[in-house]
């Protein structure tokens, strides 16, 4: 098994699939090989550590300034890549937990917190519809990925910590969902990667004080160049733009349009056939409302499944 489909491609497919980008506060995360094959009936659990540090909140809209927020975040998920008809898919489940510090001024005055506490978990299906078939990991060895067409949907669950008389927690008080189409296009060992999605939230009727808040959607895109190295190693420069998202309290409409830009860098490593780390960073390029803030992971992933090698020779 392990001669016939090659040691590189079993390095490879190793690294190949996670999950988000650490930290657990934010919707707008960077995420590269979204819509990348992978065989079927693997299983994957993660944990993971980031740090974020700057105008950071749960929540970018809440109308806080010079904000020095700091988030220690942990994050565990299971995921299982799945056969939806001909086509390849997976599923996820993520739980979030954080510790946030900090202070920030809110209507001319200085106000500090200190928290922890589950923060709001995450489901998603996704499925690939062109150029990712279901396929078994024997049957990789003749697979050679080019171009890739997906979508997928993420439900945020209002499961976190939240404290109506206090206006910055771990989780938002609201169901919220994420629709989104990605595509990918393979040159060698480069793969460029776009996608667009918009998230959609539900009124939330115990804000800050008894207040009633609500949401409009935030569109964004995405944009990856993926290298992949030798032995599975690859790497990618992320890239991402959201906007909108302006709330209304109590019927008044606030000024808080978001228009938000930032970049990240990701790099992942295989530890053999069934384990594997990531390291990401990202940071704010320009920022109108919320998310300016600087962010740093690592997650280490194990997997498992029918066909997958116990071990692998490594030729020398």
């Amino acid at each position: 098994m392990c001669k016939e489909f090659g040691n590189k491609r079993i390095f490879l497919i190793s690294c190949i699939f996670f999950i988000w980008n650490l930290s657990p506060a934010f919707t707008q995360d960077l995420e590269p090989r979204a819509y990348t094959n992978i065989p079927r009936g693997l299983n994957f659990i993660l944990a993971g550590y980031s740090y974020s540090q700057g105008g950071v909140v749960f929540d970018p809209t809440i109308p806080l300034e010079n904000a020095d927020i700091h988030i220690h975040g942990t994050v565990f998920a299971w995921a299982r890549s799945i056969k939806v008809g001909p086509m390849s898919g997976k599923v996820d489940v993520i739980l979030p937990y954080g510790w946030l510090s900090g202070s920030a001024e809110f209507d001319g005055q200085t106000v500090t917190r200190e928290v922890s506490g589950l923060a709001d978990p995450r489901l998603r299906m996704s499925v690939n519809f062109i150029g990712a078939p279901s396929l078994p990991l024997s049957g990789f060895k003749d697979y050679k990925q080019n171009f890739v067409l997906g979508g997928s949907l993420q439900v945020f669950l209002p499961l976190g910590q939240y404290d109506p008389l206090r206006l910055v927690n771990l989780g938002t008080n609201r169901y919220s969902f994420k629709p989104e189409l990605g595509a990918s296009k393979t040159f060698g060992p480069v793969q460029l990667e776009i996608t667009g999605g918009v998230q959609f939230f539900t009124v939330n009727n115990d804000f800050y004080n008894g207040k009633t808040r609500s949401q409009a959607p935030i569109g964004s895109i995405q944009g990856h160049f993926n290298y992949n190295f030798k032995k599975g190693i690859w790497a990618a420069v992320d890239g991402t733009y959201y906007w909108g998202g302006h709330t209304t309290v109590d019927g008044v409409e606030g000024q808080d349009l978001q228009k938000n830009t930032r970049l990240g860098l990701t790099v992942a490593i295989p530890l053999g056939i069934h384990q594997s780390i990531k390291i990401s960073l990202s940071t704010g390029v320009s920022t109108r409302t919320g998310s300016d803030y600087d962010v740093a992971g690592l997650i280490w992933q194990y997997r498992w499944g029918k066909d997958l090698p116990k071990m692998v020779r490594v030729k020398t």
